[in-house]
C-alpha cells in the first residue's frame, strides 16, 4: 500500500499484541557484545504482521500499547506510513516502548536481548479493545506472548469474544518465546523452546475458539502439550476444526485442513523456495503476513502457503524484520520469475522493486525552489564586496520565502547545500514541506567530483533519512569514451552508495553546455546510465525543444524504471516567460512532474541582499512573489490549482 495512504473502508485484520523497536547490529557475523552500530525498525511479531499484510494489500490495523516518547511515536508513524490503522493504538504515558536489541552471530543464530520490564505493549488491558472497532474487522489474529499476563490475556479474550460473536475469523500465532513467559534468562532471547505445562494451558484454552492457527513444531507442541509433532497435531484436532499451519523452515509449511492421519505428511503443501538462510528473526511474521493474503482474499491453501514460503524466504534471506518483507508487486514479481541468486538480498531487480514500492512519501507533483547553489553565490558576494558567511544566512530567508509560499500544503520542495546551507536546513524542518534534495556534486566538476569526499557512502550515512542525493552531472552521449567512462563510473558509486544507506536519488543531465542537442540527446543519455543498472528516483533535466524530445524521454524511462517517481525541469536562470513556455511544453509528458528551479527566483533579491540594500523582509517577499508565480505557471500547465 502507499506510503502515507491510511487503508480506507473495513480493517481485514487486526493484529494484537507486542510492538517493540528492534535494534539490528549492523556488524554481520559478530556478538552482540561487540556491535557498535545499529538499525532501527518496527518489531514485535502483531506489529510485523500488520506491516506485512499491509504491504501485501490488505487494510490492516495494530491493536496494542506504546509509550508516550520517541519510540512509541516512532512505531505509530512507521505504522501510518506503511498504510496500517493506528485506530487500535493506544498511547500509555506511565511506561516506556519495548526494546529489543539483535546481532546476526552466524547462519541461523541471531541472539537477543527484550528490553520489556513493564512495558507499554504488556500492558494491554480490555479497555483498550473497543467493541466496534473489533467487530468491523472481517479477523483478527492473536499472539502467545500476550496470554502470558493476567491484564494482557484478558484484552486478547475479549477480541476473540467480539470477533467470534460477529461472525468474524479468528487466527492465532502460537509466537512462543519461553524467555517472555519468565522461563529463560535475559540472554536466552533466542531460546525457542521450554516445556512448560502452564503455557500448555493457557493456550490450550484459546484453540475451540481459532479459525486458523500457526506454529513452527515446537509451537505446535507447547499449544497442545503433547511431546511429539504428530501427537501435537492430533491433539490440537480434538479440541478445534481450525485450519493447522505446521511451519517448517527451510522445508516450507504443510496444512492441515482436516482430519490428521498417521502421515506427518499428508496435507496441503505449497511451493518452496531453496534459498540463503541469513536471518531467521522475523521470518515467521512475514510468513504468517503471506498466508493471511491468502486465507483472507480466498486463495486455495495452496496458493496462500506458496504466498506464505515466499514471503519467509524474502525474510530470512535479509536483515530486518518488517521494512524488508515483500510488496505484493514484489511478491508476484519473484513468483513469476524466480531469481538467479541464491541470496535474494542481492537480486537487482527485486530489490529495485522492494524499494520503489516502499518509499517513505508518495509525491505525485512537486514544485522545488533550487537554492543549493555554491559557486554562483560565491560569485555574487565577492562582486558586491560581502563576506562568504553571508551566503548561510540568505539560504535561510530563502527557506523562509518557500515556507510562505508552501503554507504547509504538500508538493512543495527544496534543494539546499552542505556548504552553506546547514543553517537553511534547520528553518526547513520547521516547516511541512514534501521533499529536500541536497546536492553532492562538487560545482562545475566535469568529469564529476563530489564535493567533500570521493568516500561518497561515508559522507551520506549521515543525512536524514528523508532528504534525497541529488547529483549534477555534465553529461553528453557523445563525450570522449575516457571521459564518459569516468562520469559513469562515479555514477555508479553514488547510485550504489544511495541504495546501501537507504536515501532517494536525483540524477541531474545537463548535455546543453558540452554539445548539439537534438530530440534524442537526453534520451540516449539516459538509456546509457540506464544501461549500467542506475535507476534514480527522480531526473532533472533541461526543458526540451519539442515534443518529441519528450516522448523520447517517457518511452526510455518506461522501458527501464517503471517505478521512476519522474522528471523535474532545471531552470538554468531563465526569465519567468520562458519557464512558463517551458512548463506548458510538457503538458503532453506526465513523467514531467514539476521543476526545480534557483536562479530566477533568488538572483535579484540575493544582489540586493548580499550588498545591503534591502531588508530581510523585502528579500523574502520579493523571492516568495517570483515562487509563487512560479508554482502558479506550473499548475495552470497542468490544468491545476493545487499540487
Amino acid at each position: 500500500m502507499p506510503a502515507d495512504r491510511a487503508p480506507t473502508g473495513a480493517i481485514d485484520v487486526i493484529a494484537i499484541g507486542r510492538a517493540s523497536v528492534d535494534l539490528y547490529g549492523q556488524q554481520i557475523g559478530s556478538r552482540l557484545e561487540d556491535i557498535t552500530s545499529f538499525a532501527k525498525s518496527v518489531g514485535g511479531c502483531p506489529a510485523n504482521i500488520s506491516v506485512g499484510t499491509a504491504r501485501l494489500g490488505l487494510r490492516s490495523a495494530l491493536l496494542t500499547r506504546v509509550g508516550d516518547e520517541q519510540m512509541g511515536r516512532f512505531i505509530r508513524e512507521q505504522l501510518v506510513r506503511e498504510g496500517v490503522s493506528d485506530r487500535g493504538i493506544t498511547t500509555d504515558r506511565e511506561r516506556l516502548t519495548a526494546l529489543v536489541l539483535l546481532s546476526v552471530e552466524d547462519e541461523g543464530v541471531s541472539p537477543m536481548i527484550f528490553v520489556r520490564t513493564d512495558c507499554a505493549d504488556m500492558a494491554l488491558c480490555e479497555d483498550d479493545v473497543d467493541e466496534a472497532f473489533v467487530a468491523s474487522a472481517r479477523s483478527i489474529v492473536v499472539t502467545g506472548t500476550h496470554f502470558s499476563r493476567p491484564k494482557s490475556e484478558a484484552a486478547q479474550l475479549k477480541a476473540i469474544r467480539i470477533a467470534k460473536a460477529n461472525g468474524n475469523k479468528v487466527a492465532f500465532d502460537i509466537d512462543y518465546r519461553p524467555n517472555l513467559w519468565g522461563l529463560a534468562g535475559h540472554a536466552e532471547g533466542f531460546e525457542r523452546y521450554v516445556k512448560s505445562d502452564f503455557v500448555s494451558s493457557k493456550m490450550r484454552q484459546i484453540l475451540p475458539d481459532c479459525d486458523l492457527i500457526v506454529g513452527t513444531e515446537e509451537e505446535i507442541m507447547i499449544a497442545s502439550g503433547a511431546d511429539d509433532v504428530l501427537g501435537a497435531l492430533k491433539a490440537i484436532r480434538a479440541v478445534s476444526g481450525a485450519a493447522i499451519v505446521l511451519k517448517r523452515g527451510a522445508k516450507g509449511c504443510i496444512v492441515y485442513d482436516g482430519p490428521i492421519s498417521d502421515d506427518l505428511e499428508d496435507g496441503i503443501v505449497g511451493d518452496g523456495f531453496p534459498i540463503e538462510i541469513y536471518n531467521v528473526l522475523g521470518a515467521g511474521d512475514a510468513f504468517m503476513s503471506g498466508l493471511l493474503r491468502g486465507w483472507l482474499g480466498g486463495e486455495t491453501f495452496a496458493t496462500a502457503a506458496t504466498w506464505a514460503n515466499a514471503c519467509g524466504a524474502f525474510a530470512v534471506s535479509r536483515l530486518l524484520c518488517a521494512p524488508e518483507y515483500p510488496t505484493f508487486e514484489e511478491m508476484q514479481f519473484f513468483l513469476k520469475h524466480g531469481s538467479k541468486h541464491h541470496a535474494l538480498r542481492k537480486d537487482e531487480a527485486i530489490n529495485h522493486i522492494h524499494w520503489a514500492t516502499t518509499r517513505r512519501h508518495d509525491i505525485p507533483a512537486l514544485m522545488a525552489f533550487a537554492c543549493d547553489h555554491r559557486s554562483q553565490l560565491e560569485d555574487m558576494a565577492r562582486r558586491v564586496g560581502a563576506p562568504e558567511g553571508r551566503i548561510e544566512d540568505f539560504k535561510v530567508l530563502a527557506v523562509k520565502a518557500a515556507a510562505k509560499v508552501a503554507a504547509g500544503r504538500p508538493g512543495y520542495g527544496m534543494l539546499l547545500d552542505e556548504k552553506y546551507g546547514r543553517k537553511a536546513m534547520f528553518e526547513f524542518a520547521r516547516h511541512g514541506f514534501s521533499w529536500l534534495g541536497r546536492p553532492v556534486e562538487l560545482p562545475g566538476s566535469r568529469p564529476l567530483r563530489f564535493e567533500f569526499s570521493q568516500d561518497i557512502g561515508s559522507q551520506l550515512v549521515d543525512w536524514p533519512v528523508d532528504h534525497c542525493i541529488k547529483c549534477l552531472c555534465f553529461y553528453h552521449p557523445d563525450d570522449p569514451p575516457a571521459l564518459k567512462q569516468e562520469q559513469q563510473e562515479k555514477l555508479c558509486a553514488l547510485f550504489d552508495a544511495s541504495r546501501k544507506i537507504g536515501r532517494e536519488l536525483l540524477v541531474e543531465i545537463i548535455a546543453g553546455k558540452n554539445g548539439p542537442v537534438d530530440d534524442v540527446t537526453v534520451a540516449r543519455a539516459m538509456q546509457e546510465l540506464y544501461d549500467l543498472g542506475i535507476k534514480p528516483d527522480w531526473w532533472k533535466l533541461e526543458p526540451q525543444a519539442s515534443s518529441a524530445a519528450w516522448a523520447n524521454i517517457e518511452a526510455v524511462i518506461a522501458a527501464n524504471d517503471p517505478w521512476c517517481r519522474g522528471v523535474v525541469l532545471l531552470g538554468l536562470d531563465a526569465p519567468q516567460a520562458e519557464l512558463e513556455a517551458a512548463f506548458a511544453a510538457t503538458s503532453g509528458a506526465p513523467a514531467v512532474k514539476g521543476f526545480a528551479v534557483g536562479r530566477t527566483i533568488f538572483a535579484a533579491a540575493a544582489e540586493k541582499w548580499l550588498a545591503g540594500k534591502i531588508t530581510d523582509e523585502a528579500a523574502v517577499a520579493d523571492m516568495a512573489r517570483r515562487f509563487e508565480k512560479l508554482t502558479e505557471a506550473w499548475l495552470a500547465a497542468r490544468g491545476r490549482k493545487t499540487a
